[in-house]
């Protein structure tokens, strides 16, 4: 497992976050056995806090200093899974047609998101059915995309 600064506890799994500097950069979605760390930084506490609020409010906007890594197409598609309301999933073809893409591109870009649940890329769904998540169309990563969805539908 790569290195974290801080594992912390979610719902439906474990969260590994990593940061440079003050600005989170990764956040991995880990199995619920990796163990939580035990000391955090103050820069994993407010994390952690703003999770919290996100985890008892859906519709939770996230008021943290992150720094999302991709090119220049990643960041367009991410700003866009920005604007997608909690409890109101798109598809990747009706993102696509607003960024003037491809679905495939807009999917591809949603699996490299390096900030799932801060960079909602969840809340993006296939035509028919939820589609894939973090380029898996089975296991753990869709189980916790549909858990998402189900926590996110009580924003609605």
């Amino acid at each position: 497992m790569p290195a974290y600064d801080a594992v912390l506890p979610a719902p439906m799994c474990r969260l590994g976050a990593r940061f440079t500097g003050d600005a989170l950069t990764r956040l991995d979605f880990l199995p619920a056995d990796a163990e939580v760390s035990s000391g955090i930084d103050s820069r994993a506490r407010e994390l952690s806090v703003q999770l919290e609020a996100y985890w008892q409010d859906p519709g939770h906007v996230f008021d943290l200093f992150y720094v999302p890594l991709g090119t220049p197409f990643q960041l367009r598609v991410w700003h866009a899974l920005m604007r997608i309301p909690a409890g109101r999933p798109t598809t990747y073809g009706s993102l696509a047609a607003r960024l003037g893409t491809a679905p495939r591109a807009v999917g591809q870009a949603c699996g490299a998101n390096p900030l799932p649940i801060l960079i909602p890329c969840h809340r993006v769904v296939a035509a028919r059915g939820v589609g894939g998540f973090m380029h898996a169309d089975s296991g753990m990563p869709l189980d916790v995309k549909l858990s998402l969805l189900a926590h996110e539908r009580r924003a609605d």
